[in-house]
């Protein structure tokens, strides 16, 4: 089995901008999503913010805390305006 270059969280999952980078990070080998956070939609599935996405629809948002985004290689900050 090959290792995954790198692991990826995601803060900010359920918005336009955290989708598009969903969608792009689904298309690259190396990239292994990790943890995917967004404050106001945290405990509902992505499939209900990006059915674009089937092969993620299952996975529960997190709330965006420190902790959850502590264990990744990498984060992206898809956050609105002033968070």
């Amino acid at each position: 089995m090959q290792e995954v270059g790198m692991r990826a969280a995601i803060a900010g999952a359920s918005g336009y901008a955290g989708g598009e980078l969903l969608r792009l990070l689904l298309g690259h080998p190396e990239i292994e999503i990790g943890a995917l956070t967004a404050a106001s939609s945290a405990g509902s599935k992505l499939g209900a913010h990006q059915p674009h996405l089937p092969q993620l629809a299952g996975r529960t948002i997190l709330d965006t805390t420190p902790d959850t985004l502590r264990d990744p290689d990498v984060v992206f900050l898809a956050l609105p305006h002033g968070h």
